[in-house]
Order: structure tokens, then C-alpha cells, then sequence
């Protein structure tokens, strides 16, 4: 069978869990999927001034068909990413769908993070923007023949 259809790119809806230190690199990252027809939610962009965070997260995550976590050595030490993901392991929504980012090298990295395959990001970021885009259309690809 070929590619997805866009229609099929279009709605699938992606949260991106990250460290707001390694917020330039969920820019680059978010106008990729974007430009591939992607919905992607980012707290950093999606929730405004005055609103309540952890709410909106709890939203967005309810809403969202995968999860992209980029993994630093920053956002592995951040409690609300831990969160996100943890909720993504637990969660039927995220079943097979959570994608794990290596964005630096990460000594740390926790066990349940490395059997997802990460995708260093460190080592070549225009082939690990491929390779990401792939991912998540083969998963859109998945989430329409499963409809």
C-alpha cells in the first residue's frame, strides 16, 4: 500500500513533551511537521499567558494520537516531562505511538526510553527531521487503515 493520504497526516495530532531549554530545537522541529501537514500542540506556543498549564496540558494530551518526547539531559531531569511521558506509557491513546528524540547526548536516559529506538537527533539533525516525519506518517498511515 502507498503513503498516507494528507488527509490522514492532517489529523493526526502530535504533543511534543520537551524542556523549555531546548526550545529552539521544538521550532525547527514543530514548522517540519507542520510543513508535512502535521498538527502538532507545544505548550510553549499553545498555552497562553494567564492560563492554566497543567490544565491544558492535561487537554491537549487527552486530544492528541502520538507523542514526541525530546529527550536532554535537561528534560530528562524535568518532572512535568516525566509526567507527559509516563502518561503516554499508560495511556491506550499512546499505544505504539510515542516517539523518542534524543536531542543531546543523554547519560541518563531511562530504560523505558531506549526501547522505544530513539532517534539521535545529536548526531544528524536533517536525517533524524527525515526520519521523524516518517515516523509519524507511517503512524497516520496505521491510525486510518485502523478506522
Amino acid at each position: 500500500m502507498g503513503v498516507a493520504a494528507p488527509e490522514a497526516w492532517a489529523r493526526m495530532r502530535i504533543f511534543v513533551s520537551y524542556s523549555h531549554e531546548d526550545r529552539e530545537i521544538v521550532k525547527d522541529l514543530t514548522a517540519q511537521l507542520q510543513a508535512a501537514d502535521v498538527q502538532v500542540w507545544d505548550a510553549g506556543r499553545d498555552v497562553n499567558p494567564g492560563e492554566n498549564l497543567s490544565l491544558e496540558i492535561g487537554k491537549a494530551l487527552e486530544q492528541s494520537d502520538a507523542m514526541i518526547v525530546l529527550v536532554s539531559p535537561k528534560s530528562i531531569k524535568s518532572l512535568l516531562v516525566q509526567r507527559e511521558f509516563e502518561y503516554a506509557l499508560t495511556s491506550p491513546n499512546f499505544k505504539d505511538r510515542l516517539i523518542v528524540v534524543e536531542i543531546k547526548p543523554t547519560k541518563h536516559l531511562p530504560w523505558i526510553l531506549r526501547k522505544f529506538r530513539p532517534i539521535r537527533f545529536y548526531e544528524s539533525p536533517a536525517k533524524a527531521k527525515r526520519n521523524i516525519v516518517n515516523r509519524v506518517r507511517h503512524l497516520a498511515k496505521a491510525t486510518a487503515n485502523a478506522s
